[in-house]
């Protein structure tokens, strides 16, 4: 376990600098030359420009999980096995497949909350009035769950 408790502006950007690339807080802070989340959320608190970048990172890697998205839903490289009756036949790894769905979930999940002005779900609400003129217009966020 790390005993790195003081703030550099150098760690924090080393931290941000992973979290843009899609790795957790939890991960990092088990790496040896990292502070642990307690120090870091100690950090996060306390200082506002470390707060400014952390913030950005999370937006970041959000756009990150987004582009992982598009890959891991094109990727069909695993989507069959050899098996069947005649066990050289192809056939669907179902398996595969729903993990591949979840990875996509959770990802979409992530980035919708990150950054929900561009990844959030949004309904746009419109009404017209008997002569055609413009009732109402709004735009609302949706987000299920905390």
């Amino acid at each position: 376990m790390s005993n790195v408790t003081s703030y550099t502006l150098e760690q924090a950007e080393a931290i941000c600098e992973r979290i843009a690339k899609g790795e957790s807080l939890r991960k990092i802070c088990e790496s040896e030359d990292m502070p642990n989340r307690r120090t870091v959320m100690r950090w996060l608190a306390r200082n506002p420009e470390f707060q400014a970048i952390y913030a950005q990172a999370r937006e970041d890697q959000a756009d990150f999980y987004a582009d992982e998205i598009i890959e891991i839903a094109d990727d069909r490289s695993k989507d069959y096995i050899v098996g069947g009756p005649n066990m050289d036949d192809m056939v669907l790894d179902t398996e595969h497949v729903q993990r591949s769905k979840l990875r996509i979930d959770s990802r979409k999940w992530i980035a919708a909350h990150l950054k929900p002005k561009k990844y959030g779900d949004q309904i746009k609400l419109e009404g017209a009035g008997p002569n055609g003129e413009h009732l109402v217009q709004a735009v609302v966020n949706v987000s299920i769950g905390n």
